[in-house]
């Protein structure tokens, strides 16, 4: 207890320290949204920046973050929060909510997207985008992906999505198109159009498509040739509202395909432009970092800046991609709090940033005396239901998380720990059963047990620690008695693959019964993550 103690004034001295030393910079670094923050969406109101991403299986979902300055973002609310408004059981980990746009009109914040594989395409609104948020507009008759509004000069408002449902003249074409929405009825209306199929006869994949009225003329932004190595941004024009969409000749206005595989960032694309207060223009753009070849934190949220050329947005004058370090906007800097490096379960609800799969954290984990219960439920995290999880987003290549876990299982099917997870093909476990402590890896489907160690003490901390491909696990009955277990692996198992396509990773705490039910329940003290 005395070093528990020691370590959280130490944590409290640094982070103090860390605050009152920040001072206005003159650069930042990108990622801006480090970790699982893909097809980023973004708007201004006032002086204030609103930034969606997608979130796949994972609930609360449709995450919202704020900022004032372009570069220090602060989650602060969620467009579902509530259970049972999406359903998610037995959705593979790519599938659930898709590319969140969102957007402010008169007064009210919309946010609309695409629930894969459970309903379709829908939209909230709210008059504060911390929320709450209204249930779900669901959408008849609005096929494909990737919507996005946009309101005209008249107020009149217009959805533009993506659909693959029709004749093909080349493999993997698409089709953006749009039509008028009526958001008092929830319901499209009037003619629907094709607007493109992309910039070139042999374009793929055209979507994420957001449309602007720049200087009396009309700019369409989309992305092409998929989301991963082949992802770009491009850009056709019109006059008038309902086109032609003329391809403009840059095009692709944003790629790293050019670049070569080995390049550090990679697969940008799924972009949306802001024009700040002063009149600045700003696109964020989701990427990856590349590290040997894999891509451990999936995709994350990048910042760039935009100047116009006879029309043409011009992204990162001079430089032409996407880089890791530049001048920061002409914006007072506004950096939040750092989140504390060791999270207690004080409060009588869990802080922002835990989430669980399929499932709500309020199905999976209680408060009581400052400890985090987490009640074993029969399904595995295998088995693309709601299991007992909650995890956080990996935001880093070089992180430490602990835990300490106190848990006395009197059955063999039981157990809980600690938990790497991208998907339910591609995770790693560290859990206490009845009489051990195992490790266990599943990577591509295959799963395989690691290590299996003795150990039946009540109380365990776990620590998992990686540097960049590399991980090391550890346990013991204290902090100063940790050993290691399992040696010479990769995170590759949560790395891009196959499976693990659009999603990113996530850390934290497991717990299950393997098919069995059970009213056992693991105790956690506190979670690190530095």
């Amino acid at each position: 207890m005395r070093v528990e103690k020691q370590m959280n004034i130490l944590v409290f001295i640094l982070l103090s320290l860390s605050l009152a030393g920040q001072a206005p910079s003159t650069h930042f670094f990108n990622p801006i949204l480090p970790g699982f923050n893909p097809d980023p969406s973004i708007c201004r109101v006032g002086n204030d920046y609103y930034l969606a991403t997608s979130s796949f299986t994972w609930f609360p979902a449709m995450p919202v973050y704020h900022s004032t300055d372009l570069v220090n973002w602060q989650l602060i609310g969620h467009g579902i929060e509530c259970p049972g408004l999406l359903d998610m059981d037995g959705l593979n980990d790519n599938d659930g909510i898709w590319a969140v746009t969102i957007r402010y009109h008169q007064g009210v914040f919309y946010m609309i997207t695409t629930a894969s594989k459970c309903g379709g395409n829908f939209y909230v609104t709210s008059t504060d985008p911390r929320g709450p948020w209204s249930d779900p507009v669901w959408l008849k008759d609005a096929p494909g992906i990737d919507p996005s509004l946009f309101w005209d000069d008249d107020g009149r408002c217009y959805y533009t999505g993506n659909t693959w449902d029709f004749k093909k003249s080349w493999p993997s074409q698409c089709a953006v198109w749009m039509q008028e929405i009526d958001l008092a009825q929830g319901k499209l209306m009037g003619e629907r159009k094709t607007l493109t199929y992309g910039h070139a006869n042999n374009a793929t994949y055209a979507e994420g498509p957001h449309l602007y009225k720049i200087n009396g003329k009309y700019l369409l932004l989309m992305s092409e040739g998929g989301a991963q190595y082949y992802h770009s941004i491009t850009v056709h024009h019109s006059n008038s509202l309902w086109g032609p969409y003329v391809a403009d000749k840059v095009n692709p206005v944003l790629s790293h395909r050019h670049l070569g595989a080995n390049h550090p960032i990679q697969n940008i694309g799924h972009g949306d432009l802001v024009q700040t207060q002063k009149g600045k223009w700003h696109a964020v753009v989701l990427g990856v970092r590349n590290i040997d070849g894999y891509i451990p934190l999936a995709r994350e949220t990048f910042l760039c800046d935009v100047d116009f050329e006879n029309g043409t947005p011009i992204f990162n004058p001079g430089k032409g991609m996407v880089v890791l370090e530049q001048k920061r906007p002409d914006l007072p800097w506004a950096p939040f709090a750092d989140e504390p490096v060791r999270q207690g379960f004080d409060s009588a609800f869990l802080t922002s940033g835990w989430y669980s799969v399929r499932n709500s954290p309020a199905n999976v984990c209680s408060i009581d005396n400052g400890r985090l219960m987490l009640g074993l439920q029969s399904e595995v995290i295998d088995s693309l239901v709601g299991a007992a999880m909650l995890i956080r987003k990996i935001k880093h290549h070089l992180f430490t998380a602990t835990t300490k876990m106190s848990f006395l299982p009197r059955n063999n099917n039981e157990e809980a720990g600690l938990v790497v997870y991208r998907s339910a093909n591609g995770y790693y476990t560290l859990m206490k059963t009845k009489k051990a402590i195992v490790l266990t890896r599943k990577h591509m489907g295959i799963k395989s047990v690691i290590e299996v160690l003795p150990y039946n003490k009540s109380d365990v901390y776990f620590e998992v620690a990686a540097n960049g491909l590399d991980v090391d696990f550890r346990f013991g009955e204290s902090l100063e008695t940790m050993q290691a277990i399992g040696s010479g692996l990769k995170l590759d198992v949560v790395s891009d693959n196959k499976f693990n396509k659009f999603n990113g990773p996530g850390i934290g705490m497991y717990a299950t019964s393997n098919g069995k039910k059970t009213k056992a329940k693991a105790s956690f003290d506190w979670f690190e993550y530095r």
